[in-house]
């Protein structure tokens, strides 16, 4: 089996912040919402096919991110997808809204404009914030 490589569309789109337990997690590049990505190491692509260890793994990740949205930076929807119809690697997407985001209400996916990318220190720390112990 070949080792695990992130799709190229994926690293193109999104800043690598790094692993969480069971999911590397990358943050999209535009800056107009706050965009998570975890991918778990896997040749499926259903998210409803991992072995249940593997996805309920999966799924606290997506929990911690959802709380770092929430708690830190004060979203107070969240919302969560695996859609995989552009990139055929299963990644989740985990995503911050609230009613002043550009895209409110309709999904970000076709309704996100081109944005500003984050700043390096920007990522860095919501880098430290999500990977902290």
């Amino acid at each position: 089996m070949p080792p695990f490589a992130l799709h190229p569309q994926l690293l193109a789109d999104c800043h690598r912040l790094g692993q969480l337990s069971h999911s590397h997690l990358l943050l999209h590049r535009n800056a107009e919402v706050p965009w998570f990505i975890l991918v778990p190491e896997t040749e499926l692509t259903n998210l409803l096919d991992l072995p249940i260890a593997q996805r309920d793994g999966v799924l606290v990740d997506c929990k911690r991110v959802s709380d770092y949205l929430r708690g830190t930076r004060n979203y107070p929807r969240v919302n969560v997808a695996w859609i995989g119809n552009l990139v055929p690697q299963l990644h989740v997407h985990v995503i911050g809204r609230r009613q002043d985001d550009p895209c409110w209400p309709k999904p970000v996916w076709g309704h996100l404009a081109p944005g500003p990318d984050y700043s390096p220190a920007e990522v860095e720390a919501i880098r430290t914030a999500l990977l902290k112990s």
